[in-house]
């Protein structure tokens, strides 16, 4: 999983500098107004509104943008767009299987988008479950590790009895796994401990790997970066694996 999460949250801190801000910021901002929409606008009582909330507010997403869409997902305030949840499979350059989970009002436009991206970036489309076993739905929370010298041991302690499977160092951040029904339970034992974390999503999260050369792990991240530019697009999962040393030269 290492070298698969250490590029995400790479790639998240990259997004919230650079220019695809404004396309961050609206995919948060459409996890919201869905989560409001399916469970109510009381976060207390939506658990997966409270993540969408907290993950725009560390990604700062201005406060009356999330007001505003917790109103219009719940039906308060006038303009809230119908989104369906479709998920599309593929496979990308040197038979990495990649997952792609849209969130849109326009089915077509999505399918177009994402039909466009794969070809043009060496991936074909897939039948539906011909890759989606490849990966198992898991919870995934990310703890800073911060300059208080919290360690591994001190965050298995607070999540273990609340189900989480495992605690992997990434470098900056430790991430926590567990079932997806878990993930609740895990970010408040976490809360509780009085550790604080980054984000909580359910994630897609591979069984199998393939290795990635320098090459490889650019000709994929490409293809990733090509799907996640569609505004349709709200998570692309891969299987993947790049090293560390190869990472650093992908950075360079």
């Amino acid at each position: 999983m290492s070298g698969h999460s250490k590029w995400a949250t790479t790639k998240h801190k990259k997004a919230v500098i650079d220019a695809k801000r404004g396309k961050l910021f609206a995919k948060l901002i459409k996890n919201i107004e869905v989560a409001a929409r399916t469970g109510g606008a009381d976060p207390d009582g939506n658990p997966t509104l409270y993540d969408a909330i907290q993950k725009a507010k560390k990604s700062s997403v201005p406060n009356k943008n999330i007001d505003s869409a917790v109103k219009r997902g719940a039906g308060l305030e006038a303009g809230g767009a119908d989104y369906e949840t479709i998920m599309y499979e593929g496979y990308g350059p040197n038979g990495v299987a990649v997952l792609i989970e849209c969130l849109t009002d326009n089915r077509n436009r999505a399918a177009s988008d994402v039909r466009v991206a794969m070809t043009r970036n060496g991936g074909s489309m897939a039948d539906p479950g011909s890759v989606s076993y490849l990966f198992n739905r898991k919870g995934v929370v990310i703890v800073p590790k911060g300059g208080d010298g919290l360690s591994e041991d001190d965050v298995l302690a607070a999540v273990l009895e609340a189900g989480a499977e495992e605690v992997n160092d990434l470098g900056e951040n430790f991430e926590v796994i567990s079932e997806a029904t878990d993930l609740v339970a895990v970010r408040t034992a976490l809360v509780d401990a009085g550790i604080d974390y980054e984000s909580a999503d359910n994630s897609f999260l591979p069984s199998v790997q393939v290795p990635l050369e320098e090459d490889g792990a650019r000709k994929i991240f490409k293809l990733i970066d090509a799907l996640e530019d569609s505004d349709d697009v709200q998570n692309v999962f891969a299987n993947f694996d790049v090293d560390d040393e190869v990472m650093a030269k992908v950075d360079a």
